[in-house]
């Protein structure tokens, strides 16, 4: 998919904007300047060797000049996101010019690739539509160790599944989280079965509180999926030691396909 990602990019890079028309950005001596992206950034292209760069998070891209601005005549540098393909022009600057440059809607040009799905961005949107809404449902139920978990809600966007799930501690010694994890397991085990325990990981996940002491809530987004009827979907929150408790949300396929649609 990457290599494919690449050469599309470089396909369409030349022909999105003549290079008149580029936004401006002023590259100083001795000062480095980041581009600040609304979601992760896919691709970067720097057109000539006089430029460095780099990716220190996921959504920054960090450049700086190699040697002298002597040197540097100017450039012109794409960016590309999930869905966007950004181009700038870079030319020779000087002390005060901002080295923080946001990447805005009117610098964008969408980039549509079937199958690349949703945005990062677009995914904590709809994430953030679901937690704001009260839980009703309240599918599946578990208890253990003073601790109740339940499947508030099940909803479908497209080709993504959003788990709202959310846990209420009923102690008063906290719960330090050290994993949440996805299983699909065989519904009935018996001690002379073999159990086949497929781990799935969430496309996205809304929340990453390390700890909580009376109530934790958070949405988790898989890509679509389907599993025998004889298999169930095993949510599994377990803390650090040295305590320990494990809870374990059974979560069955018949919940997945009654999903509520959610509009996109």
């Amino acid at each position: 998919m990457k290599k494919l990602l690449f050469f599309l990019l470089v396909l369409c890079a030349p022909s999105v904007y003549a290079q008149d028309k580029l936004p401006v950005v002023y590259l100083p001596e001795n000062l480095t300047i980041h581009f600040i992206s609304p979601e992760p950034i896919q691709y970067v292209d720097i057109s000539t060797k006089d430029l460095v760069g780099d990716l220190p998070l996921k959504n920054v891209l960090r450049l700086k000049l190699r040697d002298s601005l002597k040197s540097f005549t100017g450039s012109v540098i794409t960016v590309a996101g999930e869905k966007f393909i950004a181009q700038y022009r870079l030319l020779p600057g000087y002390p005060g010019v901002p080295t923080e440059i946001n990447i805005v809607p009117p610098d964008m040009r969408p980039l549509d690739i079937s199958g690349i799905g949703l945005s990062q961005n677009q995914l904590k949107s709809l994430a953030l539509s679901l937690v704001a809404k009260s839980p009703d449902k309240r599918m599946e139920k578990v208890k253990a160790f003073g601790i109740k978990g339940q499947l508030n809600h099940v909803y479908t966007v497209g080709d993504y599944i959003f788990l709202d799930i959310s846990y209420q501690n009923k102690t008063n010694l906290k719960y330090d989280i050290a994993d949440f994890r996805f299983k699909v397991d065989d519904e009935k085990v018996t001690k002379a079965a073999n159990n086949q325990s497929v781990e799935i990981k969430p496309e996205f996940v809304l929340f990453s509180p390390p700890t909580f002491s009376k109530n934790y809530r958070n949405i988790f987004v898989f890509k679509k999926m389907s599993f025998p009827g004889n298999k169930v979907l095993h949510a599994e929150l377990s803390e650090k030691q040295l305590s320990g408790r494990i809870i374990t949300l059974t979560i069955s396929y018949q919940d997945i396909l009654d999903a509520d649609t959610l509009p996109n």
